[in-house]
C-alpha cells in the first residue's frame, strides 16, 4: 500500500486511511458513524475489537484496542496493581480498566488538527502496536485473574524472554 497523506482545506477524517489500512488487512470492519470505525481482529490469545474515534472539533483520534473477555470484578483491585505497573513498561499508549464490563482495553490518542494529517504508515503502526502489547500482556492478566499470580509475579511470567530454543 501506498504511502498517503491527506492534508487540505476540504473537509479531512483520518478515518478514511484507518478504513483503508484495515481493509488492506482483510479485517471486518464497520463504520457506524461519520466518527467512528470498529474492526474485528483475531488474536494469538484472543478477539479483538479495534475502535478508531474521530473528533473533528478537537482534531483527536482515538485508537482503542478492547480484549475479548470479562474479569469477575472481585478481581479489579488486583488488576489495577497490575495496570500500574504494565502502564510503566510500555512507551507508546496505556491500558485501561473500564469499570462498568470489567474489560481491559488498549488506548492511544492523537492530536492532528490545524490541517495535521496522518499517512498509512502511521496507522499502520499504531494497529501494530496496540496489537502486540495486547498480545504481550495477556497473559499477565490471565495469570493475576485466574491464576492467582500476584501483579509482580504476572508481569515476570509476561516480559519472560527465551534465550535459546529446547
Amino acid at each position: 500500500m501506498t504511502s498517503m497523506i491527506l492534508k487540505s482545506d476540504e473537509a479531512y477524517n483520518p478515518l478514511d486511511i484507518a478504513e483503508l489500512v484495515i481493509m488492506d488487512r482483510d479485517w471486518v470492519f464497520d463504520r457506524p458513524a461519520d466518527g467512528e470505525l470498529i474492526a474485528e481482529v483475531n488474536g494469538a490469545w484472543c478477539n479483538y475489537r479495534i475502535w478508531f474515534t474521530w473528533a473533528e472539533d478537537s482534531g483527536g483520534l482515538t485508537l482503542t484496542c478492547a480484549m475479548d473477555g470479562k474479569f469477575p470484578k472481585s478481581a479489579l483491585t488486583r488488576i489495577h496493581s497490575l495496570l500500574a505497573i504494565i502502564n510503566e513498561k510500555i512507551w507508546l499508549g496505556h491500558f485501561s480498566l473500564i469499570t462498568e464490563d470489567a474489560s481491559i482495553t488498549f488506548r492511544h490518542s492523537l492530536l492532528l488538527r490545524e490541517g495535521a494529517g496522518t499517512c498509512v504508515e502511521h496507522l499502520q503502526d499504531l494497529l501494530d502496536i496496540a496489537i502486540s502489547e495486547c498480545e504481550r500482556f495477556y497473559p499477565a492478566f490471565q495469570s493475576v485473574v485466574w491464576g492467582g499470580k500476584t501483579p509482580a509475579e504476572a508481569i515476570e511470567i509476561a516480559l519472560f524472554e527465551t534465550i535459546a530454543e529446547a
